[in-house]
């Protein structure tokens, strides 16, 4: 069971030159994160040096801030939260928030503008936010009332004005007003999704948000406007397993989703409303599909998974879907799961 998410990320004219993956150790001496320069033209770089000081023990989730200098990585042992500078490579780990969030970090995200990180984790309050400015600043208030149970996913949307929280307990969801602390919960959606909210998405615009979760239909999504609107239909060709991650392309034309079976990874058009699913890509993943980001220009998409080699990136175009697999890294994650992915 993948137990993280992914945040939405907007296109704001910026290329991607990094991506990084957290994974779970390979060997007694393994890492939980690996970085590679990346561009569209030749894929992987040179694999990164590791950062001088490692997160403790498992990576499950990781993520640029929107302006690419600090990168943030979940972790199965405390302090939980490890967050480092970043340009084009790891700067000194910064210190460790004075009150630590209470158990594994599922979920890491950044608010939009750069102010502010939230992290989901095991053990009430299941959520914890912190004033961001090259470090961390005053945890700020739980909210009033808490979500219901372990937090496994965390997205601001694009204005950040709002912040949702994926839980294993119904309704599996929580979303919140957001100004520089939690304001008075949302009201649930009127149908609620069948399971835990493994990964959570805002669309570009704001205007909608897409949830991954593990039965039946494994993929819901909503209208956005300072609460939830009435569901969307479900796609016509359904996720055919537990999707663990979910990613809207920046240009809001396309939604992703990783799954634990065969193909690993779906996408299908957008447009106020599922539109029809696009091939499958011909080079399948080796495996269960962890987690899916697009990069900042919506011309590549990756999937973190399973199995050798725990990263899987594909050329994107809205016109016909995925296309080439690029080459592995010649260094490989030292990974036996890939866990989570992002790009800067």
């Amino acid at each position: 069971m993948r137990i993280l998410g992914i945040i939405a990320k907007t296109f704001s004219g910026k290329v991607s030159t990094a991506i990084a993956t957290a994974h779970f150790w390979g060997s007694t001496t393994g890492k939980t994160v690996t970085t590679y320069p990346w561009s569209d033209s030749t894929g992987f770089g040179t694999k990164y040096a590791d950062p001088a000081t490692p997160p403790t023990d498992d990576g499950y989730s990781i993520t640029f801030n929107s302006s690419g200098t600090a990168i943030a990585v979940g972790h199965s042992l405390s302090p939980y939260i490890s967050v480092y500078p970043w340009s084009a490579g790891f700067g000194t780990k910064y210190a460790n928030p004075a009150t630590v969030p209470t158990g594994i970090s599922f979920d890491v995200a950044f608010n939009p503008a750069g102010t502010a990180i939230a992290v989901a984790h095991t053990t009430t309050p299941f959520i914890s936010t912190y004033p961001w400015s090259a470090g961390f600043g005053t945890k700020y208030a739980d909210p009033a009332t808490l979500p219901v149970g372990t937090g496994i996913s965390v997205s601001f949307n694009p204005a950040g004005t709002a912040i949702a929280v994926g839980h294993i307990t119904t309704p599996f969801i929580s979303a919140y007003p957001w100004s520089a602390g939690f304001g008075t919960k949302y009201a649930n959606p009127a149908t609620l999704i069948p399971s835990q909210a493994q990964g959570i998405s805002f669309n570009p615009a704001g205007t909608a948000i897409a949830i991954a979760h593990g039965i039946n239909t494994f993929i819901a999504a909503y209208p956005w406007s300072n609460g939830f609107g009435t569901k969307y239909a479900n796609p016509a060709t359904l996720p055919t397993s537990q999707t663990n991650g979910i990613a809207f392309n920046p240009a809001g034309t396309a939604i992703a989703t990783a799954q634990s079976g065969t193909p690993f990874i779906n996408a299908h058009a957008w447009s106020n409303g599922f539109g029809t699913k696009y091939a499958n890509p011909a080079t399948l993943p080796t495996s269960f599909g962890q987690d899916v980001a697009f990069n900042s220009s919506g011309t590549a998409i990756a999937l973190a998974h399973n199995n050798s080699p725990y990263l899987s990136v594909y050329t994107w175009s809205d016109s016909s879907g995925f296309g080439t697999k690029y080459a592995n890294p010649a260094t490989l994650p030292d990974a036996y799961r890939g866990q989570d992915v992002a790009f800067n």
